[in-house]
Order: C-alpha cells, then sequence, then structure tokens
C-alpha cells in the first residue's frame, strides 16, 4: 500500500472585534504603554465581547476553514480542539463547536498542551487519518485568556490577548504535506505559567476567588529562557532529522512569546533564508491560537508557493514542544 501523504487544505482564523491598545492596559494596569511595546514589542490584542466564549471563536474559524475548501461540515471525521480556555470542564469545547456547525459525523476531543497545542493536535489526526487510510479532520486551536487575566497586572494583561484559528487536514500528493514531527515534554517547567484554582487541587471557592488564584500567572523571564534554551536545537535538528537544511527552510510560524519574536528565533536556529512571520504585535500572545493564525493570514495573503517548506513551532506550559515540518500544497 502507497505511504499515506496528510497535508493542510484549507485554513480560517477569527478574532475578536474589541481591540485593546496598550494605553488602555496602561490605565488599567497603572503601567507605561511605551514599557509595554517596549519590552513586548505588542501594540494591540483583542479581547472577546462579554457573550463570545472559546467554542464561538472556534465556530468562527471553522466556518471559514470549511468555506475556503469549499466543503460542508458533515464530511468531517474528527474535530479536535486545542483550548486551555474551553467553555466550561465539561462538556469538551469540540462538541460544543461540532453541534454549531452541524458535524454531526465526526469523531471529537479536546487536547491541552497550550502553545504547543495546535502542532500536537495536527499530529494527532495526521496519525488517525492515515490509520483510517484517508478523510478529513478539522483542528482548531480557541483561547480567550481575557476572562483569565487580572487586567490590573500589566505583566499578563499586556501579553495575552483572544483569537482562534482552524486548518482542514486531508489527503495531499506524494512528498507534499507534513514531512516530520516532533513532540517534547520537559516537565519540569511545568511552573512557568499556570492557572492555579478551578481543579480538582484548588476547587472554586470564595477563598480562591478573593485571592485571585483563578487568573492567569507567568514567569516571563523563565518563559523566554525556556524558548531560548530548547526552542533552536529543537527546530534545527527537527530539520536536519527529515532530510534537509535549515537554510532551506522558506516560512517559520512560530508561537509568539513576548520579547521573542520568530526573527531571533529564526537567527539562533540557523533558518537563514526562512521568512519568519510576526503577528504578535497587533494580536498578542493568544496561545495555542498563535501559530494557526498566523498560518491562515500568511495563506490568506497568498504568501504561500506550492512546495515551499513550512516549519511551525510551538512552545507552550507544562512544558511542551512541538515542532513540524510540512512541504505547502495548494489545492488544484
Amino acid at each position: 500500500m502507497a505511504e499515506y501523504s496528510a497535508g493542510i487544505l484549507a485554513t480560517g482564523s477569527y478574532v475578536p472585534k474589541d481591540e485593546i491598545d496598550s494605553e488602555e492596559v496602561a490605565r488599567r494596569s497603572g503601567g507605561a504603554a511605551a514599557e509595554i511595546e517596549r519590552e513586548t514589542r505588542i501594540r494591540t490584542r483583542r479581547y472577546a465581547a462579554p457573550d463570545e466564549a472559546a467554542s464561538d471563536l472556534a465556530t468562527r474559524a471553522a466556518e471559514r476553514t470549511l468555506a475556503q475548501a469549499g466543503i460542508t461540515a458533515d464530511r468531517i471525521d474528527y474535530l479536535v480542539v486545542s483550548t486551555a480556555t474551553g467553555d466550561f470542564p465539561q462538556p469538551p469545547t469540540a462538541h460544543l463547536v461540532q453541534n454549531a456547525i452541524d458535524a454531526h459525523r465526526a469523531t471529537c476531543f479536546d487536547i491541552s498542551v497550550s502553545s504547543s497545542g495546535f502542532i500536537y493536535g495536527l499530529e494527532l489526526v495526521r496519525s488517525l487519518l492515515r490509520l483510517r487510510g484517508g478523510g478529513l479532520a478539522l483542528m482548531i486551536s480557541t483561547e480567550v485568556y481575557s476572562r483569565f487575566v487580572d487586567l490590573s497586572d500589566h505583566r499578563t494583561a499586556a501579553l495575552l490577548g483572544d483569537g482562534a484559528a482552524a486548518a482542514l487536514v486531508g489527503p495531499v500528493p506524494s512528498g507534499h504535506g507534513f514531512l516530520r514531527t516532533d513532540l517534547s515534554s520537559p516537565g519540569d517547567a511545568h511552573e512557568s505559567l499556570r492557572i492555579r484554582a478551578g481543579g480538582s487541587r484548588v476547587p472554586p471557592s470564595h477563598e480562591s476567588v478573593d485571592t485571585g488564584a483563578h487568573y492567569v500567572t507567568m514567569d516571563g523571564r523563565g518563559t523566554r529562557d525556556f524558548v531560548r534554551a530548547y526552542g533552536p536545537p529543537a527546530l534545527a535538528g527537527l530539520v536536519r532529522d527529515a532530510g534537509y537544511g535549515t537554510e532551506q527552510i522558506d516560512h517559520l510560524m512560530a508561537h509568539q512569546p513576548a520579547g521573542l519574536p520568530p526573527d531571533e528565533l529564526a537567527r539562533a536556529s540557523g533558518l537563514r533564508n526562512a521568512v519568519a512571520h510576526c503577528t504578535v504585535e497587533k494580536y498578542g500572545d493568544v496561545g495555542s491560537a498563535s501559530v494557526p493564525l498566523t498560518l491562515d493570514l500568511v495563506n490568506r495573503a497568498g504568501l504561500l508557493h506550492d512546495g515551499d517548506l513550512v516549519l511551525m513551532a510551538g512552545l507552550g506550559s507544562g512544558a511542551s514542544i512541538g515542532a513540524s515540518l510540512m512541504r505547502w500544497s495548494v489545492p488544484s
């Protein structure tokens, strides 16, 4: 039997309308807008409307992906949602999206691997489709971090934003699609980003609310140090193990933690000819949606050509690292 090749057939994204600039963050937190932008490179971020939750953003992104592909949701075999900020502890956000778009044939589930979740999810659905021998999968990342941010703390309020993006995964011509994916989980860095309350260890209570334990806490310097230490070796090693040279990579789509732009990651990884696409200035850190949001914007701008080598990378809390190399395929 011929080797099954899977790749990304279409993309879509959605960001809320409410744009929060650094001046507003500074007013709420007592920081300085110029300092925020200098340290983070983030000028604006989007916040969901009061009636919007993670599934709503995901639904919009899914609909735009299906529209680009020209197919209906009843053709989807797997629907996976990556989120750390889902609508509810239960049911899974994926089931809410399934119901909203009428993807009733799809097998659905959530994953939570923070900023590397999109890469982890792509490898999961690729493997499922290969075992199945074909089919279509919708991989969605969605985050509503604004509900978990202490707006008086500029260390997190300046960084995190809301958004969703999706990719349709399915069969592509041989030699195209996913070439290699590497996943790793250095769990000793699990305290770098966390929400302490709301789970079984610290269940919701008056005390947890009063002490702000439901807000995101982040070790910004530790996160940057982690990415600098683990990112370049992971990316260069993946490219090498896939049988390519780092100078052959055309595009880098990387999660963009504040203060560590993709161009710096590209240089450190030896990707001297890659275009390191950056969206953090406009949308902030949208967690697991960062990589697919960037991918969709670049795709819709017509910057991806058939045969381009695209490297995607996510590094998230937990900690987790996901990197994937693919040869872009333009649908005929």
